[in-house]
């Protein structure tokens, strides 16, 4: 069956909102190490990595056999019982954490990840009120959306909470551009405590250390720890989103918080995608006087599958012996720096930000700062028709190329995925 056929199956029983990718949309029918293969036998180099998802690799055995061997015990119990590979994980992530005395909640996705957390900090709180970050994107649940700082991913502005946005996320746009990074995050710091001068008691502040969706954009290091020093006078918790940024993928750090640590660990943070490498896991880790502030009774029925957290410590203890943290570094580094001399050739390109294996790559209209996302679209194309695959995003008209292989990229990978997104901006229309 071609995938035209597939495709006409898709629209006729999904919702029309469920976006996908390319004119002609890509069925990918396997991979192994950091290359995919579609329905018709061609090969892809994976930068996207099924959405910073598969973190080390395509079909990694240690993961694979791991799964296999839980499956073949038991496949689900749920959180009423005892649960070894669950507990298990959890003392591991929560000793990597950072977080004093901390406890671990699994989910089965970022977004309930996220809306766990919004549950946690407003119950403790005892406010429905809660800061986010412009450009900002949580998920996809009711609470999440409600609270997401970026309008293309934000179908309703009804919302269990009041949501107060935060500038500073988007350090290359918008009124502070201009300033240097002390006087960046003065300025915003600035603002916020303006902010809260104006509003009662919010519950908490949220925010990616690098927006993801919102097109890999940071602030300079060192903003949430300022902002830290503000909440922390007021008791108002910091949720650090992780989501994207956790497991070394910034290479730098192993959180993305830890860029912003000067004042301290966050209360909680949220974790998700490329734990469990193509398996549903999510999760928050919080102080436990947080995490057990709840009255009422509470359980997850899939969160911290037997099967789940097999391949989550199976991927962990991967991960942490071949130092993928290190490799995203060094060939991060070195993919960044090959990507800038492309962008210095390429009046399209308005600049390539990010960290480790986390690249954006932005676009505009030539001679202007507006974005072109057409550009963007048509990047796209012409890198998978050259046989890479790259996503996008962005909060400016989705004119960002996001760059996020698995952390076991090699040079000569990162090499050649920079050759052909170099003819990809080169021949795009």
């Amino acid at each position: 069956m071609s995938d035209l056929d597939l495709f006409a199956r898709h629209k006729a029983v999904l919702p029309d909102w469920l976006a996908l990718y390319y004119a002609d949309p890509l069925e990918i029918t396997h991979g192994e190490g950091r290359y995919v293969w579609d329905a018709a036998g061609k090969k892809y180099l994976d930068f996207f990595g099924g959405i910073l998802t598969t973190m080390t690799a395509h079909a990694l055995p240690e993961v694979t056999k791991a799964v296999s061997e839980q499956a073949g015990r038991i496949i689900h119990s749920s959180t009423l019982y005892l649960n070894r590979p669950m507990v298990e994980l959890a003392e591991r992530i929560a000793q990597l954490s950072g977080i004093p005395d901390a406890r671990v909640f699994f989910t089965t996705s970022g977004t309930e990840a996220n809306d766990t957390a919004l549950l946690l900090a407003t119950a403790y709180r005892q406010s429905n009120q809660i800061l986010a970050m412009r450009n900002s994107y949580h998920g996809r649940s009711f609470s999440a959306v409600g609270i997401t700082g970026n309008k293309g991913w934000s179908p309703t502005s009804l919302s269990p909470l009041q949501t107060l946005y935060v500038h500073g996320g988007l350090r290359t746009r918008g009124p502070y551009t201009e300033l240097s990074d002390a006087e960046f995050i003065a300025a915003c710091v600035a603002d916020l405590e303006d902010l809260l001068g104006h509003v009662r008691a919010p519950a908490a502040l949220i925010a990616e250390p690098i927006q993801g969706v919102g097109g890999f954009t940071a602030p300079p290091d060192g903003l949430y720890a300022a902002f830290r020093e503000v909440l922390q006078e007021r008791g108002i918790l910091w949720i650090a989103d992780e989501v994207q940024t956790g497991w070394g993928r910034t290479g730098d750090h192993f959180w993305g918080w830890q860029a912003h640590g000067a004042s301290g660990p966050p209360d909680m943070l949220t974790f998700a995608k490329g734990i469990g490498n193509g398996m549903s896991i999510g999760g928050v880790v919080a102080r436990a006087e947080v995490m057990n502030c709840l009255d009422s009774n509470s359980i997850s029925t899939f969160g911290g599958s037997p099967v789940t957290m097999a391949a989550g410590n199976a991927n962990l203890t991967y991960l942490l012996e071949h130092d993928l943290q290190g490799n995203a570094r060094r060939v991060g580094g070195m993919l960044i720096e090959r990507l800038r001399a492309i962008a210095a050739q390429h009046p399209g390109v308005r600049e390539i930000r990010g960290r480790g294996l986390m690249i954006g790559v932005e676009l505009v209209k030539p001679g202007t700062d507006e974005a072109d996302p057409d550009a963007a679209a048509a990047v796209l194309e012409v890198a998978r028709e050259e046989g890479l695959l790259i996503g996008k995003g962005g909060g400016h008209n989705t004119s960002v190329l996001r760059i996020a292989p698995p952390l076991s990229l090699t040079v000569a990978e990162a090499e050649e995925g920079a050759a052909i997104l170099e003819r990809a901006l080169r021949s795009a229309p």
